[in-house]
């Protein structure tokens, strides 16, 4: 994780951002140490990366990097303003012993856009992260790729239309991929949870799963329930 000593909105470069609009640095710095807690309290280790000044994104720590059994493949990041993110990830996953950190050739916004479902990886593209990345997934983690194509710009990075909750159960939004996509995850997930209109637009699906235990926004209460029920 990474501290929103910096946040803040400045640019934009997806529809939820709107530059002028002020920021409450305080109670992101609350919100974020309350997050770090919920982690912890659940009993699973955090490490933290020091923020960059003139990096204010660099908080949504997911993008920086593809992590999966030690190997790392850093971020290449679509739009310069994030652009030097993608140095700060790799420094600190080397500096902290993993052994191979590879500097990618192709566009794509690290656990943003992929995710690991059992032994297979999601590739989300479109609009962040490039098909293409597809082959060096496989070259670096030996591991099937699935591709996905987002056609929402509001949903720009996977993990915003789709959670992986375990190896065989996801929920998504369906609206958010096209035909080939949503017939794909059919054909991946024994059982897919279908979020709301009103769940995925509060960014409902923007959760984290270890198998047992989901966090997700609190604003996405419908979701929520289905989880419960299930």
């Amino acid at each position: 994780m990474c501290p929103p000593e910096h946040f803040a909105v400045t640019y934009a470069i997806n529809p939820w951002m709107t530059p002028g609009q002020p920021v409450d640095a305080a109670l992101a710095m609350r919100q974020w140490a309350r997050l770090r807690q919920v982690y912890l309290d659940l009993g699973h280790e955090v490490r933290t990366i020091g923020p960059v000044p003139g990096l204010p994104d660099m908080v949504f720590a997911a993008n920086g990097a593809t992590v999966v059994g030690g190997q790392a493949l850093g971020a290449r990041f679509r739009y310069p303003q994030r652009a030097g993110e993608a140095r700060a990830y790799r420094d600190w996953l080397a500096a902290g012993g993993y052994p191979q950190v590879r500097e990618p050739v192709h566009v794509h916004e690290g656990e943003g856009d992929i995710l690991l479902a059992g032994d297979t990886l999601l590739a989300g593209y479109g609009f962040r992260s490039d098909q293409a990345v597809a082959a060096e997934l496989t070259g670096l983690f030996g591991l099937p790729v699935l591709s996905l194509r987002l056609t929402d710009p509001r949903f720009y990075h996977l993990d915003t239309a789709l959670c992986v909750l375990d190896a065989d159960t996801a929920m998504y939004y369906p609206a958010a991929f096209d035909d080939a996509g949503r017939a794909a995850l059919a054909a991946r997930f024994t059982e897919l949870i279908e979020a709301k209109d009103e769940d995925a637009e509060v960014l409902g699906l923007n959760a984290v799963s270890d198998g047992r235990h989901v966090v997700l926004p609190v604003q996405a209460a419908t979701l929520a329930g289905q989880l419960f029920q299930r």
